[in-house]
């Protein structure tokens, strides 16, 4: 009670967590009750007797603490181990935390001072908030996650959906599957690295799903960003069973990168507006409509030339629009 009244004044999670700590105490001396007995009665009967304590350490806030720990063994001498003791040391959580930081763009020498304030005794104690403690947990997790995800059996998965893409990260080009289930369920399912988005790296990628058990021969919608590259694989190794879709969002960037600032957001609203669209016909008719839209505002914005400010005339490729109302020009303004 008392160390829990002094954590008190250095805040309310202080306060709970040396509470925290009184109750963990608590829990190994009930479990070492319930193995050996009570203590100082003798018991003929007992599998287990106490042997003191020892040097330990518990997960707490994305650090290690250490705890003094009971110990027991067996009649024969046989360590007896700690279920509680087990659970509070666990890695799990610590791993967890540090994964969560990493990924949030916290750097390895700022892991400790993002910690949560716990009190200053806890903090005296704490351990495995360096650099390369850090570092090494990251680097150990990360290989065990991609592991796991190199190695997923897929057989088990109705893949509707399979969306391909390249990032690029650290100089590297790394190609990443994403899956697509029947419920609509999205699962990673595998990344090839590579210099670039080209065939070679695209169609291991895809030829290692299908040795994990990816199952197309009901059909396989493929979804791409246009490359040539990444077309060609996936006709190779799925053939007529795949169908190619051109990713909209790729689409709609290619828009954006044509356009003025002014005219992105209303344009791109109403590409989504076509894209999203649940009957084809009408979000055809949609984008027509816009393409017509903006030919129109295209003609009518008055542009700089060398005899001064006029509106732009139409192209030669553009003779369907020869029977569009044409706007007068504006009168020239004095001042140029």
């Amino acid at each position: 009670m008392t160390d829990i009244a002094g954590a008190a004044r250095e805040g309310l999670l202080a306060l709970s967590v040396a509470a925290g700590m009184a109750v963990m105490q608590a829990m190994f001396e009930a479990e070492i009750v319930e193995t050996c007995g009570p203590k100082g009665k003798h018991n003929r009967g007992r599998a287990a007797v106490r042997h003191g304590s020892g040097k330990g350490s518990v997960t707490l806030g994305g650090r290690r603490v250490a705890v003094a720990r009971p110990r027991a063994r067996t009649i024969d001498g046989h360590e007896v181990p700690l279920a509680n003791y087990a659970h509070f040391a666990a890695d799990d959580m610590l791993t967890q935390v540090v994964m969560e930081r990493m990924l949030a763009g916290v750097a390895t020498r700022r892991h400790a001072r993002t910690a949560e304030p716990v009190g200053t005794q806890v903090d005296k104690e704490a351990k495995s908030t360096s650099r390369s403690a850090i570092s090494r947990r990251f680097v150990r997790q990360s290989e065990t996650a991609l592991a796991e995800l190199m190695s997923r059996d897929l057989s088990g998965l109705d893949i509707k959906v399979l969306m391909v893409d390249g990032e690029h990260m650290a100089e590297r080009c790394v190609v990443v599957a994403l899956a697509i289930t029947a419920d609509g369920t999205k699962k990673p399912v595998g990344l090839w690295d590579g210099s670039t988005e080209n065939k070679t790296v695209v169609r291991s990628l895809l030829a290692d799903l299908v040795d994990r058990g990816l199952a197309f021969d009901d059909g396989l919608l493929v979804v791409l960003d246009g490359a040539k590259a990444l077309s060609a694989a996936v006709r190779e190794v799925f053939g007529a069973k795949a169908l190619i879709q051109r990713c909209t969002l790729h689409k709609r960037r290619n828009v954006a990168d044509h356009l003025p600032d002014k005219d992105t957001a209303w344009v791109d609203a109403k590409l989504v507006k076509a894209f999203s669209h649940p009957d084809p016909s009408t979000g055809c008719a949609t984008l027509k409509a816009l393409l017509h839209n903006w030919i129109r505002i295209t003609l009518a914005r008055p542009r700089r030339c060398a005899k001064g400010w006029r509106r732009c005339s139409p192209s030669p490729g553009w003779a369907s629009t020869a029977a569009w109302p044409r706007p007068s020009p504006p009168a020239t303004p004095s001042s140029r």
